[in-house]
């Protein structure tokens, strides 16, 4: 039997072709979303930073200095000392829905993120849908709460998580609205077509001036959201210990730790691709402003400063957060509530009637 050496040849370059073509596939999947998680990872470290920094200055005092230059790092040692902490359970608990609600807070809002536009083809996944896909996502955490405030087995976690998942029904809906408004406004539900419509105008034609109650609205909600004080009534330390935190220590009292944190800097990111004209910047005034315009010619050098104008714009939204956090005293429970349905939900559904109306008449 005479094997041809041609043809076995000619196999193997065409499996390792395949093999290649697979990892290549893998790769080109895995890619951006580990790069996008190594991004969120990072600024959660800015943030954690500058909260104390920011907290540091309000109350006039000295901040974290040691730990790294300026205190970099922090909450690295931190996030370190949690991730080795002991993992103490409930005795009397649930110990399923007690293991399992950290991680149900921490993955919905990092799916939330594949629908943020950092530029025009920086983005994970462009959907027809993708501020709505956020909304629906988003409202899965506070189940995750929910279920470790019941799974804890403690009165003052159970009370947390049944404020938690009060708050958000209260603040979801005046919310939903505004963004609905954007959606007319936009005649899409794509974040990078609103942003794309936003940057028709220039500097005059951000949603911010167009749709300035809707943006009120939609900073208070988004506080609300991330239970950010004068909001912080689930963890209200005076009241309930720490909430639906009571229980926990080590790396799941550290997914709560990050999962806050995260809901903060989406909640900023929308902000600033909702109302802030996203990647766009224009020069009101300036006659030179188009020099400075980004567009998609701009290659590599527009798209690395795309994304610093948009993280630029975000992290604003931030530093006015965190000034509101060390301000502003907190809110009751029934404040709280009423704040959400007898006084944002009336005015958002009465801006979505306007912008409707505005958006029939121009037709």
């Amino acid at each position: 039997m005479i094997i041809d050496t041609t043809e076995v040849q000619d196999i193997d370059s065409f499996s390792r072709l395949e093999s290649l073509k697979e990892i290549y596939g893998i790769l080109w999947v895995l890619g951006p979303i580990l790069t996008l998680v190594l991004g969120i990872t990072i600024g959660v470290l800015v943030i954690v930073w500058l909260e104390r920094e920011i907290s540091a200055g309000i109350q006039q005092r000295i901040g974290p200095e040691y730990a790294g230059p300026l205190g970099v790092l922090q909450a690295l040692a931190d996030g370190t000392k949690l991730l080795f902490k002991e993992n103490l359970l409930p005795s009397r608990g649930d110990t399923r829905l007690f293991t399992i609600g950290p991680s149900i807070s921490v993955i919905s809002i990092l799916v939330s993120y594949s629908v943020i536009p950092f530029y025009y083809n920086f983005v994970l996944a462009d959907l027809n849908i993708g501020v709505f896909l956020w909304i629906a996502i988003s409202s899965i955490a506070p189940i995750g709460l929910l279920m470790s405030g019941y799974g804890s087995n403690n009165k003052y976690s159970f009370l947390g998580g049944l404020r938690a998942a009060a708050q958000s029904i209260s603040y979801e809906i005046p919310l939903t609205l505004c963004v609905l408004s954007i959606s007319l406004l936009s005649n899409s539900s794509s974040t990078v077509d609103i942003v794309d419509a936003q940057s028709k105008y220039g500097f005059w034609g951000w949603n911010l001036w167009r749709q300035p109650i809707g943006f009120i609205v939609f900073l208070i909600s988004s506080l609300a959201e991330c239970e950010r004080l004068p909001f912080d009534l689930p963890e209200a330390e005076e009241e309930l210990v720490a909430g639906y935190q009571t229980e926990y220590s080590g790396i799941k009292f550290g997914l709560f730790y990050v999962a806050s944190y995260l809901n903060l800097l989406i909640s900023s990111l929308f902000v600033t691709v909702l109302y802030l004209g996203g990647w766009n910047i224009s020069l009101p005034y300036i006659f030179v402003s188009e020099l400075f315009e980004i567009n998609k010619a701009c290659g590599i050098f527009g798209t690395i400063i795309g994304i610093f104008i948009t993280l630029a714009k975000t992290y604003l939204f931030l530093f006015i957060s965190i000034t509101t956090r060390w301000t502003l005293p907190r809110l009751r429970i029934d404040q709280l509530l009423n704040l959400g349905w007898k006084f944002l939900l009336p005015i958002s559904l009465g801006n979505l009637l306007l912008t409707t109306s505005f958006q029939l008449l121009s037709l």
